[in-house]
Formats: structure tokens, C-alpha cells, sequence
């Protein structure tokens, strides 16, 4: 994991994308030893104008000011110890922020920012916090209803990298990252996959969620097919 920022320090990044009145992404670049790696974060419009920042990303002020016009930043959501980056920038911009973090990575995000709560009722009926089962608390992931279906939003739990040619490609194929293919790496299972019947069983019930239409994740693209490939993820850890 690279060292969080102090400061407001802006890296490479896309413009914020609108999935649906309630729902925006913007992903960025993140230099890591193998190369670059996208990564994700996800703004969620709730009810009474304000907004959940998930997996934060400092952006440039044209982007930050479609941010603000969306509604108030109130819930700074930190899905996990290792999405630290731009916690305490973000925190010092909007002070008011309540700072969530999942109960098993608290302590480090409280080394950084001080956690307000590891669980929310965030007063939308169309928006669910959990903690994803069979990680010890360690990973947190949102379900969110929009007026066209519902969008499931995981951290490192899945990943999907589009295909990465020469070393780096090689390189990431080798530690199991399947650039290309929707994938839980063999290193993210070590840190984050505590119990696998457990997670399976959340990824089948997840597969079931009436109206899934897509799974964001934090580093890679969209995933369309959710019911298929979360069954599919679910069979390769029962196994």
C-alpha cells in the first residue's frame, strides 16, 4: 500500500461518470511495483441531499465542484485498512465527514482519521452498509437500489483488471489476478478471506439480490454479468 497523503494530492483521474440519479464513479490511476492499477470510488446520493464517499479519491477542483452539486459530503466510508490513501485529506477539505470504517480494520484508519462508527443506518431505504460476511469484519460493501435495478459496490473482494500485456501482465497472472477476468486473487483471500464457505455463501446470496444489474469494484471495470460471475467466484472457493 502506498503512504497515505497529508495533503489534497491529486493523481491521475477520469471524470465523475453518473450511474443513475443516486449512484456516481470516477476511477483514477495508482502507481504500484508491477505498474499502474485503476481504482475506484463510488459516490452514493442520499436522501436529504448528502452524500456517502466510498473508497475516497482526491480529485481536481473541476471534478471536487460536480461533487458538491450533487449534495453535502457527509459519510466518509473507508471499506477497509488498506483504502487509506486519501482518508485524511478528505477528512481536513470536509471536517464535518463522519468517518466509517469496517470493526476489523478500525484501529488502523483511527491511526489516520478518528473512526465515528463501524456500522450505519445511513437513512436511505435504498442503501445498505454491511460488512462482508467471512471476513472478520474487515471489508465493508454496499447495496445500493437505483430506479433501474441494483448495484452491489465490494472493495478488494473482487477484482477486475482488464487484460495487461508484457511483464506486468505476466506478473499479475502469476500472483492471480487474472488481468481480463473477474477474479479474488490468491493474495487478497490470504489478507481478507477469513472463513471461504462464508464468503461463498454471501457471494450466492448476493447473486440472488432481485434486480442486480451490475457489482462495482475498486480496481477494475464494472462487472455486467453479477449473478454469473458471483456464482462462479462462490464455486471456486467452496472448492
Amino acid at each position: 500500500m502506498s503512504k497515505p497523503n497529508e495533503q489534497w494530492k491529486i493523481l491521475p483521474h477520469g471524470s465523475l461518470t453518473k450511474l443513475a440519479d443516486n449512484l456516481y464513479t470516477v476511477t483514477g490511476q495508482l502507481r504500484m511495483p508491477l505498474g499502474e492499477t485503476t481504482r475506484r470510488m463510488t459516490i452514493v446520493r442520499l436522501a436529504g441531499e448528502r452524500l456517502a464517499i466510498y473508497s475516497a479519491i482526491a480529485l481536481s477542483d473541476t471534478e471536487m465542484a460536480k461533487v458538491e452539486a450533487l449534495g453535502k459530503p457527509t459519510y466518509l466510508i473507508v471499506p477497509s485498512d488498506i483504502h487509506r490513501l486519501d482518508v485524511k485529506a478528505w477528512k481536513r477539505r470536509y471536517p464535518q465527514l463522519m468517518v466509517i470504517a469496517p470493526k476489523g480494520g478500525r484501529n488502523k484508519v483511527n491511526d489516520l482519521v478518528h473512526v465515528d462508527a463501524t456500522e450505519l443506518d445511513l437513512g436511505d431505504p435504498r442503501v445498505r452498509l454491511v460488512a462482508v460476511a467471512g471476513t472478520s469484519d474487515k471489508e465493508f460493501a454496499m447495496i445500493v437500489e437505483t430506479d433501474t435495478g441494483k448495484t452491489l459496490i465490494v472493495n478488494d473482494l473482487i477484482f477486475n483488471l482488464p487484460f495487461i500485456p508484457g511483464l506486468a501482465g505476466i506478473g499479475l497472472r502469476v500472483l492471480g489476478f487474472r488481468p481480463g477476468h473477474p477474479t479474488m486473487p490468491k493474495l487478497v483471500q490470504m489478507n481478507l478471506v477469513k472463513d471461504r464457505a462464508v464468503v461463498a455463501a454471501q457471494l450466492q446470496v448476493w447473486s440472488q439480490l432481485a434486480g442486480l444489474e451490475r457489482v462495482l469494484v475498486s480496481h477494475g471495470e464494472p462487472i455486467d454479468d453479477p449473478r454469473g460471475t458471483l456464482l462462479q467466484l462462490a464455486g471456486r472457493l467452496a472448492a
